[in-house]
């Protein structure tokens, strides 16, 4: 859909893809208007092999195009998902087996052997990455002796590894390329020290893209699947579903903190340069790329993925009901470190949690109201740190935080946040990776200005919802000393 002149409207599909499901989004643009219609959603169902835990990678990409079968025709197409995982190529351009998952357990011990080439500290003040075990640096590591990586050719994240089988061309989007742990944050490319100490062929890496750069034109193949007319292109976007979701973040200044939240919440500041003090690396920040030469300096925190895990494991109850029954348990009665990495793996999340508690010497949460409510406590609680802690290493005050994903759907969330946090949290917009994808998308077709104006056109066209602190902020100050006391 587009039309000429000073009104002109286009639309964009965005394909946004999240640990547990996908979707293609419609966004039509202007530039005093922004609407996003949902054309299909599809399961990502990881799928565990005697090798280990895998995606189904085969299935998204029929998701995807049954996706943009239903959006209908459009201007462009942006990708965005996870970051980290990929797919290796042989020389052929053919997949060689299906992408390992991050939870994968390949990766257990790797960073204390990459640490004792490159120590920890040299480590971040090359890639500024925070520590996370599943970094793509230390998955090659693990796959250093496996038959598949000695046969590849090429590796492609899998936002880019989709947009390859779209468009038959390859590159590696820059946004996602920096949660590899192989890019240097201060020039922008590959840290060829670190990859060289390590013994990884950055080789296997097509070329940098920039969001905003063309990725391609969707193949003919695609087009006769998708029923849609060509010529369609697709347009890199911050491919790292975090980096879009940023770029929706609908700040009115500079004085911000943002929360992405969903699986995980990504918990920080928008900077201009990165911070690669020692301090930082020890309170495990990470510098990120972000849109416009930015650095999304922020915490990785287990997120709603504990929630998630909690609600499957009793059966999938109502949620809105174990919400509502949660907000009647008592505050801060039992709290757990969110961003710790005994909740990184899949099953029996009820019992961990109730574990943590009573190893912890607090009340043990025994229903489903109580552990939830222990859940979104010790959420708001890693909130408050992150963002008490980034504006300390980063000389960086805030005025507000900005709440933008699926947990701007929870209302307790937020306002338990806001209370941590002691700063009024703006929730809103919930979809803002598939937001920012279109955004992007818009703005290289000439509909929308800079980050500025793209942030002022959300601001104006989407529902957000402000929350002011309440409560006694001594009561989180306590909450916070059981933690750190252990």
């Amino acid at each position: 859909m587009s039309t000429n002149g000073s009104g002109s409207v286009k639309s964009y599909a965005a394909v946004d893809l999240g640990a547990s499901s996908g979707r293609v989004m419609v966004g039509r643009a202007g530039r005093d208007s922004l609407e996003l219609i949902e054309a299909h959603r599809f399961p990502n169902r990881p799928v565990r092999t005697p090798e280990g835990l895998r995606w189904g990678v085969l299935s998204l990409y029929a998701g995807v195009l049954d996706g943009l079968k239903a959006a209908g025709q459009v201007d462009s197409v942006g990708i965005d998902s996870w970051a980290v995982d990929y797919g290796l190529l042989d020389g052929d351009g053919a997949l060689l087996g299906n992408p390992v998952h991050y939870r994968d357990a390949r990766t257990e011990g790797v960073a204390e052997k990459v640490w004792a080439t490159v120590p920890a500290a040299e480590l971040y003040a090359a890639t500024g990455l925070q520590y996370a075990p599943f970094n793509t640096l230390y998955q090659l590591v693990a796959a250093r002796s496996s038959a598949q990586l000695a046969y590849a050719k090429r590796l492609l994240l899998i936002p880019d590894l989709l947009a390859y089988w779209l468009t038959g061309e390859m590159g590696t989007e820059l946004t996602n390329a920096s949660t590899t742990q192989l890019i240097d944050p201060r020039t922008r490319d590959w840290s060829q020290d670190v990859a060289d100490r390590l013994g990884i062929d950055l080789g296997l890496f097509a070329p940098l893209r920039q969001p905003g750069d063309p990725a391609g034109l969707l193949r003919p193949e695609v087009l006769e699947a998708t029923g849609l007319s060509g010529p369609v292109p697709v347009t890199t976007v911050g491919s790292h579903d975090t980096a879009s979701a940023v770029s929706a973040v609908p700040a009115t200044g500079e004085r911000f903190a943002y929360i992405c939240t969903g699986t995980w919440s990504l918990a920080g500041l928008e900077l201009e340069a990165p911070v690669l003090t020692e301090a930082s690396r020890t309170a495990n920040f990470t510098n990120e790329l972000g849109l416009d030469g930015t650095v999304r300096y922020l915490r990785n925190i287990m997120g709603l993925w504990l929630l998630q895990e909690c609600v499957r494991e009793w059966g999938d109850p109502d949620l809105g009901e174990l919400l509502r029954a949660a907000a009647t348990v008592p505050a801060l009665r039992s709290v757990v470190d969110a961003g710790d990495s005994v909740f990184l793996a899949p099953g029996r999340m009820p019992e961990r949690i109730a574990g943590a508690c009573r190893d912890s010497g607090q009340p043990v949460p025994g229903t489903p109201a109580e552990v939830t409510r222990c859940i979104l406590d010790s959420l708001a609680l890693a909130h408050r740190r992150a963002v008490t802690e980034a504006q300390a290493l980063a000389d960086h005050p805030v005025d507000v935080v900005h709440i933008v994903g699926g947990g701007t759907r929870n209302a307790l969330l937020c306002q338990l946040t806001a209370d941590a946090c002691g700063l009024p949290v703006v929730a809103g917009p919930a979809e803002a990776a598939a937001l920012g994808n279109v955004l992007v998308q818009a703005r290289t077709h000439g509909l929308v200005g800079d980050r500025a104006s793209m942030r002022g056109l959300l601001a104006r066209t989407q529902p957000l919802v402000r929350y002011e602190p309440q409560g006694d902020p001594a009561a989180w100050r306590a909450a916070e000393s059981r933690l750190t006391a252990r």
